[in-house]
């Protein structure tokens, strides 16, 4: 018997960071995304053909085995008394800022699920998907997981008492063309979480004044999002990555990537996930200045994705 599960990626159009400490964030899911396939097996293995940025599953192999170990747990699975081959791919590229690994965490609970008829709903593949995201980024904030297993677009808002987290659907005004541009950079992100963490406990009047003004962002960008409001939520964008600059989870490559989008006419720009790599978002409302922008940044080097949120 064979089973496959799914698992959407990702983009964080506004919260990056900000989410672990209870603000809310909005993301949307991509069409991309990352299957698994189980079978019995002789012996448990897992197999890895998902693409990949150079160098990405090589870097996080150490965190794939930690997330297992989760995930086994949160399911009940004994991987030892019911060993099992996991195939991974899909069309999800595997790299930094597209929630690729909550998208495999997801794929992985589905297959598991259907393959041991454990008969479980979208919020306990949700809680798997979250218990595994933990061997990648520590203390998850629970956004990326929620994105790939319910998809569309999301209000997030963590429990920071451990109760369920805030999961609001939003229904956007209209799809709106977006670009990301991937930096071709890998950023480990318990590292950058850690190091946010440390920032912050150094300076809590400074992160308080940031947190505040990011409040601000996200409940102006969700009102945007749902009038339509291409250019408001273009300047949001550009607001958000400047409190992303504060924080220290930009980079020289990143800003780079900022400039050359917006020289090409994307209307915002912002860094995605964790920072310090992996993918930039531009809004590129129009299908001819979402090509204009995505050619430009082909041509000068970089892997890009074009799709549409909302």
């Amino acid at each position: 018997m064979v089973s496959e599960g799914h698992g959407f990626g990702k983009v964080i159009l506004f919260g990056e960071h900000f989410v672990v400490y209870g603000l809310p964030g909005i993301a949307s899911a991509l069409g991309d995304k990352t299957t698994a396939i189980v079978e019995p097996a002789e012996k448990t293995e897992i197999v890895d053909n998902r693409p990949e940025t150079p160098g990405y599953k090589e870097k996080k192999a150490g965190q794939m085995k930690e997330s297992m170990e989760f995930i086994w747990k949160a399911s009940g699975v004994d991987p030892e008394k019911t060993p099992v081959k996991i195939t991974l791919a899909g069309n999800l590229i595997a790299t930094s800022g597209t929630g690729a690994s909550a998208a495999s965490c997801a794929a992985i609970a589905r297959a598991l699920n259907r393959h041991f008829n454990l008969c479980f709903d979208d919020d306990k593949i949700n809680q798997i998907a979250y218990e595994g995201e933990k061997g990648y980024h520590g203390t998850p904030s629970g956004i990326d997981n929620s994105c790939a297993t319910f998809g569309g677009l999301i209000w997030f808002e963590k429990n920071l008492e451990g109760g369920p987290n805030k999961i609001e659907k939003i229904r956007a005004g209209k799809k709106i063309e977006i670009v990301e541009i991937n930096s071709g950079m890998t950023a480990d992100t318990k590292e950058v979480v850690a190091d946010v963490k440390k920032k912050k406990g150094e300076n809590p009047d400074e992160f308080e004044k940031i947190f505040s003004d990011y409040r601000d962002v996200v409940n102006e960008a969700r009102k945007a999002l749902e009038d339509g409001g291409t250019e408001k939520i273009g300047q949001l964008m550009d607001r958000n990555q400047e409190l992303l600059r504060k924080i220290g989870v930009s980079n020289d490559k990143i800003e780079e990537i900022i400039r050359m989008a917006k020289e090409n006419g994307a209307i915002g720009a912002k860094l995605t996930g964790t920072g310090r790599g992996g993918y930039v978002i531009a809004l590129t409302p129009g299908r001819d200045l979402q090509e204009k922008v995505a050619k430009s940044m082909e041509g000068a080097g970089f892997m890009v994705l074009r799709t549409t949120i909302g």
